[in-house]
């Protein structure tokens, strides 16, 4: 377990799935770990869904750490920027930020999705709309993440960005999901070379199914090995690495990680690396 004790992280799309296991991985290393996103206990909860990000700022206690959060509209520019300026004024600086933001399944019940496609629909068969929706809240949003964030890790001299993404080598079966991870890590390989020159690293962390709050309930738990805090460990063990500059750019998978720092999933199990086909 890395001590991150004195490490100010932000993890945006906290309130569930892979943004939790985040921030509580973090916490559990000790670290200060603001939580944002746009479900909450006091107001709207994004798809009718029962999680809110005050959950995930208590996990963070509970797992030993120090958790806050801020209600924030990740595709919209200016709450964005609202939100980072409130960060940095409150802790000082963000060492760590994580954008695990995706809104791409909103509206599917494991079947169809809202305009009643099933996954791997083909494209001419679709419109337009889940695309722009899977690239404004997975690329686009970390992009206006990372803007928002990049001078105060500039001026420091350091710090750490990473996108949660999913694996490219291969084709992912379905072409408006494929575009926007594909589009994601490509994002952190040009992130890193222009963040690289000022000492900040920024790179992909890429999990294999997991078993997120919307997977179990769909009924798929069976085909997801994950749980979110595989991937969690994976954002910690990165970010007590001293040497995690040299990693900059690349998609790194939370198997291959969980491998070279050590650390196991929730059930102390260490999940392989997900191959496109292997489930």
């Amino acid at each position: 377990m890395p001590d991150l004790s004195g490490k100010v992280c932000l993890v945006a799309g906290a309130s569930r799935g892979v943004g939790r296991g985040i921030a509580r991985a973090l916490g559990e290393a000790g670290a200060t770990v603001v939580v944002t996103a746009r479900s909450s206990e006091t107001g709207a909860r994004t798809d009718q869904r029962p999680e809110a990000l005050e959950d995930t700022a208590r996990e963070v206690d509970l797992a030993g750490g120090r958790g806050h959060h801020y209600l924030c509209d990740h595709a919209r520019e200016v709450e964005v920027d609202g939100m980072v300026r409130w960060v940095l004024r409150r802790f000082g600086r963000i060492d760590v930020a994580v954008s695990s933001v995706w809104g791409g399944n909103e509206g599917y019940d494991g079947v169809r999705y809202p305009d009643g496609a099933a996954w791997g629909t083909a494209f001419w068969r679709r419109g337009l709309a889940p695309l722009r929706q899977n690239l404004e809240t997975g690329p686009l949003a970390g992009l206006l993440l990372a803007r928002a964030v990049a001078p105060a890790m500039v001026s420091a001299k350091g710090g750490l960005m990473a996108l949660v993404s999913f694996g490219t080598d291969d084709y992912l079966g379905d072409l408006f999901y494929d575009l926007a991870k594909a589009a994601t890590n490509r994002l952190a390989l040009g992130m890193a070379a222009e963040l690289g020159p000022y000492g900040v690293t920024a790179l992909a962390l890429a999990p294999g199914p997991v078993r997120t709050e919307r997977v179990i309930e769909a009924g798929m738990a069976g085909e997801a090995g994950e749980s979110p805090l595989y991937a969690g460990r994976a954002l910690a063990a990165l970010a007590g690495d001293p040497e995690v500059g040299t990693r900059s750019g690349q998609v790194l998978h939370a198997a291959d990680l969980a491998r070279a720092y050590g650390f196991t999933d929730e059930d102390g199990t260490r999940p392989e690396r997900y191959r496109t086909g292997s489930v």
